[in-house]
C-alpha cells in the first residue's frame, strides 16, 4: 500500500532522491518508479536479531538520508529508531486507538486509510503531498511468457485471488468455483493467481476442470505477477496482498470482506467502497472482529459464506 504513496511523491518532490529499504522479495514492487533506489535484504538472514539490526542500522548509514521515514512502526524499526537516533524520523500513526473502537463496536465509522497514514509520515518530516499525484504505471507489453499462456485466450482477462492469509478472510473455494464457471462459460479468460504448495495443487485442478482458466501459481516471478497484473480488466480477490497488488498498478478490484472489514483503512488504494463485497452484519454483528482477520468468535470464520455467489457475479458483471 506504500506504493501509491512513494510515486505520489516522487510527482510532488522530483528533486529529493529517494532510497526505499524493503524485504527482498517486495523489490519488484517498486520497479516501476523512477529515480527512485531500492534496497533489498534478507532479514531472517544477515540481519536477523537484535546483532542484525545494528548491522542494518550500519547499512542505513551507508546510505548518508537526510530524514528516514518509518512506515511500519514495528518492534524493529523502534529499536532502529534508538540506533539511528541522530537522524531525522517520520514516524506511521496506526490509528490504534480508533482501530480498537471498530472492533470493539463502540463506532462503526471509515477510519483513515492506511495510505493516507502513509503519506502523512512523510508530511511530518515537512514534504506536502497529495494522493490525487498518484499515476498507475503504464502497461508494459507482456513477457514472451505471459504471451505464451495468453496465446489464443479471450478477453477480457479476469484474474481471481482466491485466497488469504486466514480462513476467516477466505471465500470457499467451490463458492468460488461456482464463479469461475459462470465466467467460463461466458468466454472470458480467467486467470488465478495463489502461492504455497496446498494452493498451486487446488488451482491447477480448478484450471484442468473448466475452458478458459489459466492457474499461474507458483509459475511466475513476482515481477511476471506484476506484468500480467496490468493487462487484467479486473481483479476479484480477498482482504489480501493480491488485491493492492493489482489496484497499486491501476486494475480495478472488486474484494471480498470475512470477518475484517474496508472500514478499518485497508481498503484497496482508489477503489470506491461498492466494489468491497462484505459479510452480513445482520448475522455476524461483531464485524470488524479484527484488522487482519486472525481473531473471531466461533463460527465468525464461515461469515463471509453470507456473500452470495450472485452478488460477486453481478458485481463482476457490472464492471465488465
Amino acid at each position: 500500500m506504500t506504493v501509491p504513496v512513494v510515486a505520489a511523491f516522487i510527482e510532488a518532490h522530483p528533486e529529493v532522491k529517494i532510497t526505499i529499504l524493503t524485504k527482498q522479495q517486495f523489490v519488484p514492487l517498486f520497479a516501476h518508479l523512477k529515480d527512485v533506489e531500492v534496497v533489498g535484504v534478507h532479514l531472517k538472514n544477515e540481519f536477523k536479531g537484535l546483532l542484525g539490526l545494528v548491522r542494518l542500522a550500519k547499512k542505513i548509514n551507508t546510505l548518508k538520508a537526510d530524514a528516514i521515514a518509518d512506515v511500519h512502526n514495528v518492534l524493529r524499526t523502534k529499536i532502529l529508531r534508538v540506533l539511528l537516533s541522530k537522524h531525522k524520523w517520520g514516524v506511521l500513526d496506526k490509528g490504534r486507538t480508533q482501530k480498537k473502537q471498530l472492533i470493539s463496536g463502540e463506532k462503526f465509522e471509515p477510519l483513515r486509510p492506511m495510505v493516507e497514514r502513509y503519506a502523512d509520515v512523510f508530511r511530518r518530516l515537512g514534504f506536502e503531498i497529495s494522493l490525487d499525484a498518484f499515476q498507475p504505471p503504464k502497461p508494459q507489453p507482456p513477457s514472451k511468457k505471459i504471451e505464451k499462456i495468453l496465446e489464443g485466450k479471450n478477453k477480457p482477462y479476469i484474474g481471481i485471488a482466491p485466497f488469504a492469509a486466514y480462513i476467516s478472510k477466505t471465500y470457499p473455494l467451490e463458492k468460488m468455483e461456482r464463479v469461475i464457471a459462470h465466467f467460463s462459460k461466458k468466454g472470458a479468460t480467467i486467470i488465478l493467481f495463489g502461492g504455497g504448495l496446498q494452493e498451486i495443487n487446488k488451482l491447477s485442478e480448478i484450471a484442468t476442470s473448466y475452458p478458459n482458466v489459466i492457474s499461474v501459481a507458483g509459475q511466475f516471478s513476482l515481477q511476471e505477477e506484476l506484468n500480467l497484473m496490468q493487462h487484467l480488466k479486473l481483479m476479484l480477490a480477498m482482504d489480501s496482498g493480491n488485491a493492492h497488488m493489482a489496484a497499486s498498478m491501476g486494475v480495478k478490484v472488486i474484494t471480498l470482506w470475512g470477518v475484517t472489514h474496508p472500514y478499518s483503512g485497508f481498503k484497496p488504494y482508489n477503489q470506491p467502497m461498492e466494489f468491497c463485497l462484505v459479510a452480513d452484519r445482520k448475522k455476524f454483528p461483531e464485524i470488524p472482529t479484527s484488522v487482519y482477520g486472525n481473531r473471531y468468535p466461533k463460527g465468525y470464520e464461515k461469515a463471509i459464506e453470507t456473500i452470495s455467489e450472485n452478488t460477486i457475479i453481478e458485481a463482476v458483471h457490472k464492471l465488465l
